[in-house]
């Protein structure tokens, strides 16, 4: 093996394809736009343009709205809890706090709270302390002898604030 023979591996490395540049190319002249019209020239952008008509996106009503100010929280369920507790992640004698929640990798981030949905099964008697739960969440934890602590004042999360 000398250096004059290292080659990249088959199909590693592609060449760059050169439009426009002569006719022997294969995307010489128009280089693959084909002949005249707006998509053919250089700046354009058609995304929902249809010449000249309204556009679809402006013709269809708005209806609703994204309240600016929403309570947005990280969802953990109740089969993650207790993977997290099976593989030894959470400590579950003392009392669980939505810090430990986030050290021990369950969410990223807690953002405006965590809150607990009942998707998969607890097995084990937990303490919780946490922005929200479902009503379903906090049956399932109370059902295998746990106890939780909702910070909010409604229990399902939708009562308007």
């Amino acid at each position: 093996m000398k250096l004059n023979e290292l080659r990249d591996n088959p199909g590693a490395a592609h060449k760059k394809k050169r439009v426009a540049r002569g006719p022997g190319s294969g995307v010489g002249k128009t280089a693959g736009r084909g002949i005249k019209g707006q998509k053919s020239r250089s700046g354009v952008a058609l995304n929902a343009y249809e010449g000249g008509q309204m556009p679809l996106y402006q013709r269809l009503p708005k209806r609703g709205f994204n309240k600016p100010n929403r309570k947005e929280f990280a969802v953990i369920n109740l089969g993650l809890i207790q993977k997290f507790v099976d593989a030894k992640k959470l400590d579950i004698k003392g009392e669980i706090t939505e810090d430990a929640l986030v050290a021990a990798g369950l969410t990223g981030h807690k953002r405006d709270g965590i809150r607990i949905l009942a998707k998969g099964e607890l097995k084990s008697k937990l303490t919780l302390n946490v922005t929200g739960a479902s009503a379903g969440a906090v049956e399932a934890i109370e059902k295998a002898g746990g106890k939780i602590t909702v910070k909010t004042a409604s229990v399902s999360g939708d009562a308007a604030e």
